[in-house]
């Protein structure tokens, strides 16, 4: 075993850090978050503009997944590898590949280019947010990493609602320094992370004690064999049917690489890249449990209300992500607000039992949500959801980092990325499946409906050209929806109706799921927050065990020397008889 320490010059001589320094090391890790929080969504808006530009728009969903895919499953080996090998240097390596990514993202010359960089850029931006969670957990005790740890998550809503906005600007930009507008959502990354680069190589300064441990590799391996055809399917599986062959064996395959991932994992005991000791804490599986569904809300849910505000209420893709501020500043504000008085009384468990009620109110009143709703009352429910979704992300993050040893930090902060990414990968997969499912069953109820009202037989008599339009664009399913720009208000109206219902299907699904996190915030044993910080504790951790080495070498000196005597004495009554 070998050892690497350093310390601020002005740290207290008890290894805790002073505000300011905390503040400096958080600017460099919140730099690092936002990349990678802000490439989750920027692609969004943009997809459509790439697709079109790289003449093959049916492959979008790859450079999704792609990302997805990588991402997730480099959460838990950058968590554990860190555990070895230190926090800055492995953080930095992901900031490295994530750039390197961006850039071949910017030069890719066709869709399945993109994916592949795509996949490459997953890998870096999965290491970033679990190990910039770790290494709060090592410098900050858990009493006070609330308040600090609320910056990072207000940093990481933000990035997730500007990267639409982003996208939007960027990919209506023809050219921009020669390039096509959609390449910058790339390129932009690169002048950020090497600031960021900078900032943690200047300011970073972490205690780290090297462990010889094995690397899990087969784990990392089973992980991928077992998730890979999971978030496929997921992603692919509308298209495929749902019943198909090629789902199927996704069914097969993956639940095989999940059932020999856990053999292996037990296996490979402490060394594994997911312990399975660490579940023994029921404070740790029910906030796994919760933060899995916390995503598949959260990600599901928000992938909805922008295709409602664009489609339903005509916003454009920009339009559409600032409109979602309410619910950005709901989570912001309660974010920063639970973590000062998590700080101030030690109490956490409270944040998530009234965090998840709140969702469940603000997805109940979403499901209320018409065609014909003033966008008032659309912020107000958003913000009510935002307000409880703030009140859960970082106090279970904090009650999963605070449930296992010092030593175990980078693993349990990747465990909270990860089971989000799989909630949020569901989620998304899922409710927008059920969205385009039922839209168009409910549009053609709508407008079956519609049939007999006098002011849409008046517009369909005054439009022969548009109700054509209609006809033929509703035949051929909702893969394009600009047609309903130029129709009249009575022969869109019903579409739009028919849309809204089928996202209140998908807000339904999504509160009942949310009662789920409701009765396991309720099961959530509040373990005390420690009061040293990770680092600390490990310190304390060295130095009792170097003092029980010590007594015990001492101990076995004082026994020799106590032997010699009576050794002494032996000897002479021998000669003596002699």
């Amino acid at each position: 075993m070998s050892s690497t320490a350093t310390h601020p010059a002005d740290s207290p001589s008890d290894g805790a850090l002073t505000h300011r320094q905390i503040l400096t090391i958080l600017s460099g890790l919140v730099l690092g978050m936002f990349l990678a929080a802000l490439d989750q969504t920027i692609v969004s808006t943009a997809i459509k503009t790439i697709g079109n530009d790289l003449n093959d728009l049916s492959a979008q969903a790859w450079v999704t997944t792609a990302f997805l895919i990588t991402s997730t499953i480099a959460a838990p080996l950058f968590g554990k590898l860190s555990d070895i090998y230190g926090r800055k240097r492995l953080f930095m390596l992901a900031i490295v590949i994530f750039v390197i990514g961006s850039a071949l993202c910017g030069l890719a010359q066709s869709m399945y280019e993109l994916a592949g960089f795509r996949a490459f850029q997953g890998i870096g931006a999965g290491g970033i947010m679990p190990l910039a969670l770790a290494v709060i957990g090592d410098i900050i005790p858990p009493r006070e990493r609330a308040r600090y740890q609320g910056y990072m998550m207000a940093v990481f809503a933000s990035a997730s609602v500007l990267g639409p906005v982003l996208g939007g600007l960027l990919s209506g930009t023809d050219s921009f320094l020669g390039a096509a507008g959609w390449r910058w959502i790339f390129y932009i990354n690169v002048p950020i992370a090497a600031f960021a680069l900078i900032v943690i190589a200047k300011v970073l300064h972490l205690d780290h004690v090297r462990r010889e441990r094995r690397i899990d590799w087969w784990g990392s391996v089973l992980l991928a064999v077992g998730l890979v055809p999971l978030l496929v399917v997921a992603e692919q599986g509308q298209g495929w049917g749902w019943a198909s062959v090629a789902s199927f064996a996704c069914y097969l395959i993956g639940a095989a690489g999940l059932v020999l991932f856990v053999w292996v994992q037990q296996r490979m005991g402490d060394d594994a890249l997911l312990p399975l000791r660490l579940f023994r804490s029921s404070t740790f599986s029910v906030a796994s449990a919760q933060v899995t569904i916390i995503g598949m809300a959260m990600f599901g849910g928000m992938s909805v209300l922008p295709l409602y505000l664009q489609i339903v209420k005509g916003a454009s893709p920009t339009k559409s992500g600032l409109l979602l501020l309410p619910l950005v500043a709901g989570l912001m504000l309660s974010s920063l607000g639970s973590g000062q008085l998590i700080a101030r009384t030690g109490r956490y468990k409270i944040f998530p039992v009234i965090g998840s009620v709140l969702m469940v109110i603000g997805m109940g009143l979403m499901i209320t949500i018409g065609a014909d709703t003033a966008l008032w009352q659309t912020d107000i429910y958003m913000a009510v959801f935002g307000i409880g979704l703030g009140l859960n992300m970082q106090s279970l993050v904090l009650a999963m980092q605070n449930a296992v040893p010092a030593k175990d930090m980078g693993v349990a902060s990747a465990s909270s990325t990860f089971f989000r990414s799989i909630g949020g990968t569901l989620g998304t997969a899922i409710f927008l499946s059920v969205l385009f499912s039922s839209a168009g069953t409910k549009i053609s109820s709508e407008y079956s409906k519609a049939a007999s009202d006098p002011s849409f037989l008046a517009a369909a008599k005054a439009h022969p050209v548009q109700l054509a339009s209609l006809h033929q664009h509703l035949s051929g399913g909702l893969d394009d929806t600009s047609f309903l720009n130029g129709l009249a208000k009575p022969l869109s109206h019903p579409f739009f109706v028919g849309f809204s219902s089928a996202g209140d299907v998908v807000f339904a699904i999504v509160a009942v799921l949310l009662l789920g996190a409701v009765v396991l915030s309720a099961f959530l044993k509040e373990v005390p927050l420690r009061t040293l910080s990770g680092n600390q504790a490990r310190a304390q951790t060295e130095a009792a065990t170097a003092a029980l080495a010590t007594d015990a070498v001492v101990e076995m000196d004082a026994d020799v020397a106590g032997a010699t005597p009576q050794a002494d004495d032996a000897r002479t009554s021998s000669a003596g008889e002699r």
